[in-house]
């Protein structure tokens, strides 16, 4: 019986004779496909690839990484406020509605838009200019005061045809008009 063992065994033995054998064809199995897919992967790559020091990590590109977010203005309370004309603020601020007559703005230097609102008079149109009407957000309160407001009112009413004063300025204590 012992022979008869012994030539199954030879007849059932494969490749693999010696645990040792079994061990590296476990290893050479996992190895060998990852090997060729990484070098399969180089092959079809050819980006250039960065790492550690490379032009990523360099001065200027760590500096717009970390740039601020926002800044902060400090201004004296106490200095001169600049007072813009009235032609400067109808170009900031009104000129987009104004110039090409959006949604029923009545055009810059265009009598006739102008000629029904000079009736209703000065004080209401820049009531209107202030508070806002139909279309047109309020004004007052925004980025210039309310007598830079006026002036640009008085600015667009004479463009169109109108005849009104610039507005006096208002008291020296603070260089703005209040807020309405």
């Amino acid at each position: 019986m012992s022979e008869n063992t012994a030539e199954a065994h030879e007849e059932s033995a494969g490749l693999i004779k010696t645990p040792r054998q079994l061990i590296w064809t476990v290893v050479g199995s996992f190895l060998v496909p990852v090997i060729v897919i990484i070098m399969l992967a180089r092959c079809v790559s050819n980006e250039t690839l960065t790492g550690a020091g490379s032009d990523g990590m360099g001065a200027e590109a760590t500096a717009a990484r970390i740039q601020p977010v926002g800044t902060i203005a400090l201004r004296d309370a106490s200095a001169p406020k600049v007072v813009h004309t009235g032609e400067e603020v109808y170009k900031g601020q009104c000129a987009a509605c104004h110039a090409a007559g959006v949604v029923g703005a009545p055009k810059f230097g265009d009598a006739s838009d102008w000629g029904p609102r000079l009736g209703s008079g000065y004080e209401a149109l820049l009531h209107s200019a202030l508070k806002g009407k139909g279309a047109m957000a309020p004004q007052g309160g925004g980025q210039y005061s309310d007598y830079e407001i006026a002036r640009a009112v008085v600015y667009m009413v004479n463009a169109g045809g109108g005849k009104l004063e610039e507005p006096p300025a208002p008291a020296a204590a603070g260089a703005s008009a209040p807020s309405n």
